[in-house]
């Protein structure tokens, strides 16, 4: 089984468990994505994909289209 590539985003605007969900929910949506962890507390994003799928850019975009906004 190929390793998982995992990215970790710190995200502002989450503020309730149904943020976390909603961020799940869309950034599950892409190809690649195999699990989404959102932390509205901590206000990070882990999302883990197959190598060479979906770039961090589009995942930022999905994010920032649900919004919220992806600290860098």
């Amino acid at each position: 089984m190929t390793e998982l590539e995992e990215l970790r985003l710190q995200v502002s605007g989450m503020t309730c468990t149904g943020c976390e969900q909603n961020i799940e929910r869309v950034v599950s949506r892409l190809e690649g994505i195999r699990a989404v962890d959102a932390d509205h507390t901590s206000g990070s994003v882990v999302v883990r994909r197959e190598p060479g799928s979906v770039d961090d850019d589009a995942i930022r975009q999905a994010i920032t289209e649900a919004g919220y906004s992806v600290v860098d």
